[in-house]
């Protein structure tokens, strides 16, 4: 080894200028560019030794380049300064990556890369990598039971507050809503938030953060699909809701509503029971119910009640009316306020059609019973008095012509005043009751059809939403 310097100098530039002629050697101001930043050289210099002999810098690249386990049979030689480095690869960025070490390594002055690229075969059925995970994950779960079992612990607590907040919620907003359907969602929410925000502490204390947001990530999906597919349910359940809050109608009222009309027995999150005048339930889904015009037969318990009839032409018909007016004030079941009228309809071919109009209170009594009394008593009264109520005229043609006899007027009105009087006498006579057996009580229907709900059972299971206290007192609803 050459030890002055002007002689070392002198034989590097012999050497070195050969190998530029053949393309061999790289000089060092020349780097090639690389896009991956594990790959690049260190920018300072790599120091040796105060005095960089070849033996060292060969001694030291050799230790960094299989060290990086990046190379296969790594072997670097230096002679005067020019390193030469051999060996093989997977990628030519580690090949340049060793390049660019060498020009960095100190009292290097040329760089004489023989490393070969070539890809290394893989064999397809090597499970030692699928080894190595297993194993490493067996560690990483034992390493974590602590967390885990401390985090399933807090969980267990989140669940044990969230039941107490539940009870609170309800004893608290029990005496400030009347809607049970109200309290128990809002209480219900206030138990969601609770366990949510121990799951998070779950899975933060567990080391699962990234499990949950990739759960939170697919909530959206998820969402979605659910909301679709159980879009009849929700709509169903938001409608119970605003029926439990704005209350257009209470259980035993009588409804129509849809085309049905019946009496409400009770209001489940899934839609309204109804028992119609045959005694057969009629089950409604809330959604239908709220969209649809409701009337309401009981929310004003007065109704008016009208039917027709038609009085001869021989007769005043203010009298008609004087006479339908007294049957109507004398019934018990007929309202005074509002007071009920006798109109004039229309003019008949051979009647003078009367309207009657008057008002029952059906939380008491039927209003088709006391329909039916009010116009037997008034054909009564109208005979007793000697109104006329004549058929309708009829064209009767008798193609053999009709015999004619001589007929005395004054026989003929005394044959009519006869038939009169005697009907009047037997109308007089036979006193017609304001109810009679086939016409029952003329008591409502409602208490009959409230009695037979009770007796059967319902066929919509769930407490009732427009009771007090959820059907039974004391007792939260059962949502269905």
């Amino acid at each position: 080894m050459i030890s002055n310097a002007p002689y070392r100098l002198l034989l590097t530039l012999l050497l070195f200028l050969p190998t530029l002629s053949h393309g061999q050697v790289t000089e060092a101001p020349a780097p090639a560019p690389t896009t991956q930043d594990e790959l690049a050289a260190p920018e300072q210099v790599v120091e040796v030794d105060e005095a960089a002999e070849d033996d060292d810098i060969g001694t030291r690249l050799h230790s960094i380049l299989e060290s990086t386990d990046r190379f296969a049979n790594p072997k670097v030689e230096v002679d005067n300064g020019v390193v030469f480095l051999y060996g093989t690869t997977e990628k030519t960025e580690y090949k340049d990556w060793a390049r660019q070490l060498a020009l960095k390594t100190q009292d290097v002055v040329a760089v004489v890369n023989n490393i070969t690229v070539q890809e290394i075969e893989v064999n397809l059925w090597d499970f030692t990598p699928a080894y190595q995970e297993i194993r490493n994950m067996g560690r990483e779960f034992v390493l974590a039971l602590p967390m885990v079992a401390l985090g399933l612990l807090i969980l267990l607590l989140t669940l044990l507050a969230g039941r107490v907040a539940l009870y609170i919620a309800r004893g608290f907003l029990k005496q400030r809503m009347e809607s049970v359907i109200l309290r128990e969602v809002i209480s219900r929410t206030i138990v969601v938030f609770v366990s949510i925000l121990g799951l998070y502490f779950f899975l933060r204390i567990s080391g699962l953060t990234s499990l949950a947001l990739a759960m939170l990530s697919g909530t959206g999906v998820i969402g979605l699909l659910v909301g679709l597919a159980f879009r009849d349910i929700a709509e169903n359940f938001l409608a119970s809701v605003l029926i439990s809050i704005q209350k257009p109608f209470r259980v035993g009222d009588t409804i129509a509503v849809d085309g049905h009309t019946g009496v409400v027995q009770k209001v489940t999150t899934r839609g309204t029971v109804l028992m119609a005048f045959d005694g057969n339930y009629i089950q409604i889904a809330n959604a239908t119910i709220y969209k649809n015009t409701i009337e309401n037969f009981t929310a004003n318990p007065n109704t008016r009640m009208d039917f027709a009839i038609g009085v001869g032409y021989d007769g005043p018909v203010s009298k008609s009316q004087s006479i339908i007016m007294e049957v109507l004030r004398a019934h018990e079941a007929v309202l005074n306020d509002p007071e009920p009228t006798v109109l004039v309809e229309a003019l008949g071919s051979s009647t003078i059609n009367l309207r009657v109009y008057y008002w029952v209170d059906v939380s008491k009594h039927s209003g088709l019973k006391v329909n039916s009394a009010i116009i037997r008593l008034t054909l009564a009264a109208l005979t007793e008095a000697g109104i006329s109520m004549p058929d309708d005229a009829r064209e009767i043609v008798f193609p053999e012509g009709v015999p004619v006899l001589q007929i005395d007027k004054q026989e003929q009105q005394e044959e009519k005043e006869r038939i009169v009087q005697q009907a009047s006498a037997q109308a007089r006579q036979e006193k017609e009751p304001e109810s009679t057996e086939s016409e029952g009580n003329l008591g409502s229907d409602v208490a009959n059809l409230n009695a037979q709900a009770q007796a059967a059972p319902s066929p919509e299971e769930g407490s009732d939403l427009l009771a007090t206290d959820g059907g039974k007192r004391g007792t939260a609803p059962t949502f269905q």
